[in-house]
C-alpha cells in the first residue's frame, strides 16, 4: 500500500477551487444559506421584538383558555426552523450534492 504524495491532494484542491463550476456552487449555496439564515433571523428577532413591545397581545389567550398567542407563536417558531432546515437538506442532497459528485468525477479522470 502506498502513501498518497500531500502534493498530490494538494494539487487535487487547486483544481477544484479554481473549477469555474466550483465558484458558482459556492456562491449558489452560500446565496441560498444567506437567505434562509435572513428569514430565520427576522422570525426570531419578530418573536423577541413582540414579547418586548407587546406583552399585551402576546399574553392574549387563544379561544378564551389557557394558552396564549405567545405560546402558538413559539411552538410555530421552532416548527419554521425545522422546516428551513429540511429544505436545505433537501436542497443540498438533491441540487449539490449532484454537482460536487460531478466535479469529482472530473477532477478524478
Amino acid at each position: 500500500m502506498s502513501i498518497p504524495d500531500p502534493a498530490d491532494g494538494a494539487a487535487v484542491e487547486a483544481r477544484i477551487a479554481a473549477d469555474p463550476r466550483y465558484v458558482a456552487l459556492v456562491r449558489d449555496r452560500q446565496r441560498f444559506s444567506w437567505t434562509l439564515t435572513a428569514i430565520t433571523v427576522l422570525v426570531y428577532s419578530s418573536f423577541i421584538s413582540l414579547i418586548a413591545f407587546d406583552k399585551p397581545f402576546m399574553a392574549t389567550p387563544i379561544a378564551g383558555g389557557a394558552t396564549s398567542i405567545a405560546v402558538v407563536l413559539g411552538a410555530a417558531m421552532l416548527l419554521g426552523t425545522v422546516i428551513i432546515c429540511a429544505v436545505y437538506v433537501r436542497r443540498a442532497n438533491s441540487t449539490y450534492d449532484a454537482r460536487v459528485a460531478e466535479l469529482l468525477k472530473d477532477v478524478d479522470a
